[in-house]
């Protein structure tokens, strides 16, 4: 698919992409406005339409995401592997209970690897509205 077209959560690269381990970055905004980009790991739920970020609940994406509440604050997630790459764009909410932070930490081991304990652990979780990329043909 060429760069810049909208992508469907279900397609077969989308599903690729996300199993192969894959750094990415997200960008979150900072009370100023201003863009607040650092690595992460990132997990997809396509039946959901959710991808979630593990991080501790002091770390300033925790912090930009959480002070925008409940109902959340537009982010970006984009991954990157020589010419593909792959962008989610959605609404962003803080989740701190156990049953949410249980299941990014075992999507996470899954795609990367276990997590170190963290005591601290939240989930940045991501309603996905738009799926962006340019992925390797299926096959």
């Amino acid at each position: 698919m060429a760069g810049d077209h909208g992508l469907d959560p279900h397609d077969a690269r989308v599903t690729r992409f996300f199993r192969d381990r894959h750094l990415a970055t997200l960008t979150t905004l900072r009370a100023d406005g201003t863009p607040h980009v650092v690595p992460v790991g990132v997990t997809f739920d396509a039946d959901a339409s959710l991808a979630r970020v593990i991080t501790s609940d002091t770390s300033a994406k925790a912090r930009h995401v959480g002070a925008a509440g409940p109902e959340g604050t537009p982010v970006a997630v984009c991954q990157v592997d020589g010419r593909w790459w792959l962008t989610v764009e959605g609404r962003a909410v803080l989740r701190r209970d156990p049953e949410s932070v249980a299941e990014a930490v075992r999507r996470y081991a899954e795609r990367y690897r276990p997590p170190r304990p963290n005591p601290e652990r939240v989930v940045i979780e991501i309603a996905v509205t738009r799926l962006l990329g340019s992925l390797p043909p299926a096959g």
